[in-house]
């Protein structure tokens, strides 16, 4: 590292620690030319995702969107703010683990749906309901037949 003091590249790490949940690491460094301390972050270098929408536009992922279609989905339902936020960081982290820059908008619905159906079954129906466009009492009949199965062992 350059030293933002001297401009020496001749630095030694004092000490190093985990930041932003694990995220990045703060390093603590000493110039060994001037001796005066500096802090660097090391990062994940991380691409931006970009959403294929369903008209074939495209834009930047926002996380926030999941959250607030889940929550409206989660309205008086017994799931809180912070399972709400790690359902989102859930389904961000698969869709950085596997897929490159684009993504359509109908896999992210998939995503959100299969852990809405872990987390919350009514809330599951509500945000299927949207994301599927149901016109009608079939629509909804059709969706929770799947839900009414007994579990198999």
């Amino acid at each position: 590292m350059i030293c933002p003091h001297c401009g020496s590249d001749n630095d030694r790490v004092i000490d190093s620690r985990a930041c932003d949940d694990g995220r990045s690491i703060r390093r603590r460094r000493i110039c060994n030319q001037c001796h005066k301390r500096f802090t660097t972050y090391e990062r994940v270098e991380q691409f931006p995702i970009r959403v294929i929408k369903k008209d074939g536009a495209r834009e930047p992922f926002q996380r926030e969107k999941i959250e607030r279609g889940v929550e409206r989905a989660c309205w008086k339902r017994p799931v809180s703010s912070d399972q709400i936020r790690q359902l989102a960081l859930q389904v961000e982290a698969d869709m950085q683990g596997d897929f490159e820059v684009e993504i359509p908008s109908t896999v992210i619905g998939r995503m959100v749906m299969q852990r809405l159906a872990e987390l919350d079954q009514v809330a599951y129906v509500r945000f299927a309901s949207v994301y599927r466009e149901f016109k009608g009492v079939e629509d909804f009949v059709a969706e929770l037949a799947p839900l009414r199965l007994p579990p198999r062992d």
